[in-house]
């Protein structure tokens, strides 16, 4: 015997449907506590838990002078921190973004960031990472942190970025 559902016992149906597959597919808290991560892939929190470490423990960036890819001594032990660390994690490749600030010309800052992302990967090569798990970008005076005319945002904005990828 074939039963006949009315059309508001059908929406009914659908509605709890709906709402049973958006439960599932609802951001679950990660495990770092840095945010919301999908509850498709494992992965995803594993790469977000590295990324926070390398954010808070080891340092994900280095800043230059003015018109400058030159490595200070800072820069040179953030780095040497980041290679140490890469060398422990060997399935962890980096992307390293070059920046400038917003002085010069769209050109000029891109030639620089260029500069800087190259002198951070040479120096991450001397210190035996593989170069094959190294990529660089420039982004120039495209994506500052800071904005302002002057020396305290400028400064900020004079960096290279070490992003997980």
């Amino acid at each position: 015997m074939m039963t006949k559902y009315s059309p508001i016992k059908r929406l009914a149906a659908f509605g709890v449907v709906a709402i049973i597959l958006a439960a599932c597919s609802a951001p679950t808290r990660d495990v770092s506590g840095s945010g919301y991560s999908s509850s498709s892939s494992g992965s995803d929190q594993g790469s977000s838990v590295s990324a926070k470490y390398l954010v808070e423990n080891v340092g994900d960036r280095v800043f230059f002078s003015t018109d400058r890819s030159v490595l200070d001594a800072s820069a040179r032990g953030t780095l040497v921190r980041q290679a140490d660390w890469l060398k422990q994690n060997a399935g962890i490749s980096l992307t390293i973004e070059g920046h400038a600030d917003e002085r010069g010309t769209r050109e000029y800052n891109l030639a620089l960031g260029a500069r800087r992302a190259n002198a951070v990967r040479d120096f991450l090569i001397s210190q035996g990472v593989n170069a094959d798990r190294l990529q660089t970008i420039s982004f120039g005076k495209e994506r500052p942190v800071s904005l302002c005319s002057e020396e305290s945002c400028w400064s900020k904005n004079r960096r290279s970025v070490s992003t997980i990828r």
